[in-house]
């Protein structure tokens, strides 16, 4: 295994540990972008991988994980799981102490309220590139609006319980799962 793989893991995963506003799922766009671009899987095998990793439990960022471990074996899941979740945290520490000691000042309210749409934004996204992944049938699209409406509708509903339904759907009528 080449070590440029794991310097080219580090310095993909590293900095969108930084962008993941809103989680794991905020990333999948540029993970799937970095991951074809660097030739280490194709489009098939990342919805693969990203289906293993949405299917499993933990975190959604095992999907990080995984792609390390297909471009570099188990040394690159530890590079890219290390890559994506070090980073963040020291910020979130930071962070935490900095927002601890400013806590009710307009300031802080102002940038909590401008991250939730670029939360949403990079979630939405992830979640446009798994679908253009898949088949990106009308089929896959109609599904996926219909389940964004039933989350908007029902924000507190458990996921799996749509992501289930959305999937004997799209079984029942033919199209990709």
């Amino acid at each position: 295994m080449r070590a440029s793989v794991f310097w080219d893991l580090l310095a993909v995963f590293a900095p969108l540990s930084l962008l993941a506003f809103g989680g794991g799922q905020s990333i999948v766009a540029d993970i799937d972008h970095q991951a074809l671009a660097h030739g280490w899987m194709t489009q098939a095998q990342f919805v693969d991988l990203f289906a293993i990793s949405r299917a499993a439990p933990g975190p959604g960022a095992l999907l990080a994980t995984l792609v390390g471990w297909k471009a570099g074996g188990w040394v690159g899941a530890v590079v890219a799981s290390l890559a994506l979740f070090v980073p963040s945290s020291v910020l979130a520490y930071a962070m935490a102490v900095l927002w601890r000691r400013f806590d009710g000042h307009p300031t802080a309210r102002v940038i909590e309220t401008a991250l939730a749409p670029v939360a949403a934004g990079l979630l939405v996204a992830g979640a446009v590139a798994v679908i253009r992944a898949s088949s990106g049938s009308l089929v896959v699209w109609a599904i996926a609006l219909v389940a964004l409406a039933v989350f908007m509708w029902r924000p507190k509903l458990n996921p799996l319980v749509v992501l289930a339904a959305a999937g004997i759907v799209g079984a029942a009528i033919g199209g990709p799962a």
